[in-house]
């Protein structure tokens, strides 16, 4: 009998007993507390870097639109790293691609974000065109980048090519000025 009353006397303490109950509760919540804390971070890490792009093409639109790259004879190549310059540290020239071709209508330009296309080593397939136009021409430039996502804690992920990177893209659509 006072065995029986022993281990009824331990349970009921063992029931009572609160310490390291912090512990437990955090550990339930900590995976995805975790997990929102990183899937928070990249959401806002691909929403800046899309805006640091906006403003790039921007601001080299403005320089097709005002004849100042048709006037200097700039090439595809050299615009390309016009653009890449105007990107911050963070985002390097191998990931960004930039088309620029002349429309004969706004109607006609199509705003879609292209298919990006991979070789087996994973090299991008696509290419790019550069035509800045002439003066009084309709112009869609479209600046993309692969930016590299990762996959985070529960299966989060912001990847929408099938690499499982995100493709950031920004159009422009302008006529350029009467320039002489």
């Amino acid at each position: 009998m006072l065995w029986g009353e022993l281990m009824s006397s331990t349970k009921r303490g063992l029931l009572r007993d609160c310490r390291g109950s912090a512990l437990i509760e955090f550990a339930a919540v900590a995976g995805p507390f975790i997990a929102l804390i990183f899937a928070s971070l990249e959401t806002s890490l691909v929403f800046f870097s899309q805006q640091m792009l906006d403003t790039s093409a921007e601001t080299m639109s403005r320089q097709i639109m005002t004849g100042e790259e048709q006037k200097a004879g700039t090439t595809k190549a050299a615009f390309k790293q016009k653009v890449c310059g105007t990107l911050p540290d963070f985002m390097t020239c191998d990931r960004l691609l930039v088309n620029v071709e002349k429309v004969n209508a706004f109607e006609s330009a199509s705003t879609a974000a292209p298919v990006i296309t991979f070789d087996k080593d994973g090299n991008v397939t696509n290419t790019t065109e550069f035509d800045p136009g002439n003066p009084g021409d309709i112009v869609i430039m479209q600046v993309l980048y692969r930016w590299p996502s990762v996959t985070g804690p529960l299966g989060f992920g912001l990847g929408n090519l099938p690499n499982g990177e995100r493709l950031l893209v920004t159009t422009s659509i302008f006529k350029t000025e009467k320039y002489e």
